[in-house]
């Protein structure tokens, strides 16, 4: 189980957070969608998830046990059991390497460099990338083609969590469609949990098992927010 409890989060000490006392869990297994409107906060609460943001308050435990450190500073069978897809690609892919690199970078920074001949074609294709695009750097090939290649990095370590933050944000709808594919055959296949953060309420409803809604409550509009079920229509 994957548990967020009383989570207080920002980036500045010296102004109001961006997430106040948010409660969330996934279940091992279970697709949960956070669903809310852009700057509310959601992101920042996923990145706490994924232990790419420590909090300012509030407790994250993963199967019973509670998290002490965060990014690299966390135990790495703890940090790779996350896979991570942002919604901009660009923004979070190495410029300066090819699609078969970027897939490959955590089998490389894991010492599982044996693993990349196999690996990586393997998940070129799960992801629908040809062999002759992983070749190309990332201004070379489209925003799909990168997040297409983001997804395969983020499943290359077999995470038991995944986060999806805003992944199809960018993507029309056929490869909305495919990589959703993916990450739901994945899923199946393995037992793994899903946080999907976005704010398309009719994707998220057709996509996880339920879904969270984002209600921003503080006066301002930011700062304080409560996460709260959403009825299933």
């Amino acid at each position: 189980m994957l548990e967020l409890r009383a989570v207080t989060a920002g980036y500045d000490r010296r102004s109001a957070p961006v997430v106040r006392d948010a409660t969330l869990t996934v279940a091992p297994g279970e697709a949960v969608g956070l669903l809310g409107p852009s700057g509310c906060g959601k992101s920042t609460l996923a990145r706490v998830a994924a232990l790419l943001h420590r909090p300012d308050a509030g407790t994250v435990t993963v199967d019973g046990t509670p998290v002490r450190r965060w990014r690299h500073r966390a135990p790495r069978p703890l940090r790779t059991s996350f896979g991570v897809v942002f919604q901009q690609p660009r923004l979070s892919a190495d410029p300066r390497l090819s699609l078969a690199d970027l897939i490959a970078e955590p089998l490389r920074a894991t010492g599982r460099r044996d693993t990349v001949p196999a690996r990586v074609p393997e998940l070129a294709s799960t992801v629908g990338l040809t062999p002759d695009l992983l070749t190309r750097r990332p201004h070379e090939v489209s925003d799909g083609q990168l997040q297409r290649a983001c997804l395969a990095r983020a499943l290359v370590l077999r995470p038991r969590w995944l986060i999806c933050d805003e992944m199809t944000a960018m993507l029309d709808a056929s490869t909305t469609a495919a990589l959703v594919t993916v990450v739901e055959d994945y899923r199946t296949a393995t037992g793994a949990g899903l946080l999907a953060v976005g704010h398309d309420r009719t994707l998220l409803d057709r996509w996880c098992d339920r879904t969270v809604h984002w209600d921003t409550v503080a006066p301002s509009g930011r700062g304080t927010a409560a996460a709260r079920p959403v009825p299933a229509p």
